[in-house]
């Protein structure tokens, strides 16, 4: 039976949509989270992850323009006890790029059980949503930036601010790369992204969604709801060059309204050079933060929106919320997450 997954209309499902990314120091070594189908727009969220789909985790290395590891997971259909068969393969240097490479199988084992595997430890399952965030807030920067206007800071007091992600769920993919991981030791600079992809009737893999720096798509492209954006579909070398000039020249548009730059288009390129190509940035073995003075990988428990409004803006921005916001949504054991 056709599926016609080469459409954009037939790709639209939360399992799909990438809510966030995490890259950390864990028990065992390197962690790497991905996030999808979120709860929040209240829309009909379809159960487990997209058995025609794949979840891939992209690593760079020193600096390098393309992926040289890729962490592929997939997942069969749903079992009559909800739960689904789960693989993990590992593809290296050129197989890293290749759709049609199959890699090396890691793990292999069910969702919502701890799977162990070569150099990995994963688990796979409905958590309770980590991210925190007030999207009234976010709504006056989107405000901002669409009319390269001055923050109407009145129209949101941080002192009222409240956690719109409290009770929401989201279903989660958690890989622990062992530190005896030859490709993973201590010290090594890491440049990570994650996409989702789909089979397509032709044969091949259609990339949907993809992640690197949190806040990105809710902050640029805020209405992009049916895949249109072309970023959603290539790949981080092609950033810079395919979208640098309209980053920075969004970016300097809000912070000439908001005198927070003496040079809005110049401090417009750093941004631009900052968020592309959209990799998040980590040096292995080391304590993750995505703050203000470094961006070194990210944790759940960083407040990422605070970063990039105020990054984005050039000023201070407060969210009014701390990590505390989502603490019953953290664990400091494998597998971090809480399942729902």
């Amino acid at each position: 039976m056709s599926h016609h997954l080469d459409t954009p209309l037939a790709a639209q499902s939360g399992q799909l949509y990438l809510n966030d990314l995490y890259v950390f120091d864990g028990e065992r070594g390197t962690v790497f989270v991905m996030d999808v189908n979120s709860s929040v727009t209240g829309a009909d969220i379809k159960t487990g992850f997209h058995a025609e789909g794949r979840y891939e985790f992209k690593v760079h290395f020193n600096g390098g323009e393309l992926e040289e590891l890729t962490y592929r997971v997939a997942f069969g259909e749903l079992d009559g006890a909800g739960k689904q068969k789960l693989t993990v393969h590992a593809l290296t240097a050129e197989e890293a790029r290749d759709d049609a490479a199959t890699g090396v199988l890691r793990a292999e084992g069910r969702t919502g059980e701890v799977v162990q595997g070569e150099h990995v430890r994963v688990w796979a399952g409905r958590i309770v949503d980590p991210f925190y965030i007030d999207l009234d807030q976010l709504a006056t920067v989107n405000d901002a930036f669409k009319n390269g206007a001055k923050l109407d800071r009145s129209a949101w007091r941080p002192e009222n601010a409240k956690n719109t992600f409290a009770g929401t769920t989201v279903d989660s993919i958690v890989l622990e790369m062992s530190r005896d991981e030859p490709m993973l030791p201590d010290g090594t600079q890491i440049g990570v992204w994650c996409r989702t992809m789909l089979a397509t009737d032709a044969g091949g893999w259609r990339q949907i969604n993809r992640a690197g720096h949190p806040m990105m798509w809710p902050i640029f492209w805020p209405t992009d709801t049916d895949f249109s954006n072309p970023a959603n579909v290539r790949h981080p070398c092609d950033d810079l060059r395919a979208d640098g000039a309209e980053i920075a020249s969004t970016v300097a548009r809000v912070v000439a309204a908001n005198a927070t730059a003496p040079d809005p288009q110049a401090y417009g390129w750093s941004v631009a050079r900052e968020v592309y190509p959209d990799l998040l940035s980590y040096q292995i073995g080391t304590t993750a933060n995505y703050g203000f003075a470094r961006r070194n990988g990210r944790t759940m428990a960083d407040n990422a929106p605070e970063v990039m409004f105020s990054m984005v803006l050039n000023t201070g921005i407060t969210s009014g919320l701390g990590a505390d916001a989502a603490q019953q949504a953290r664990s400091d054991t494998f597998p971090y997450v809480m399942p729902a």
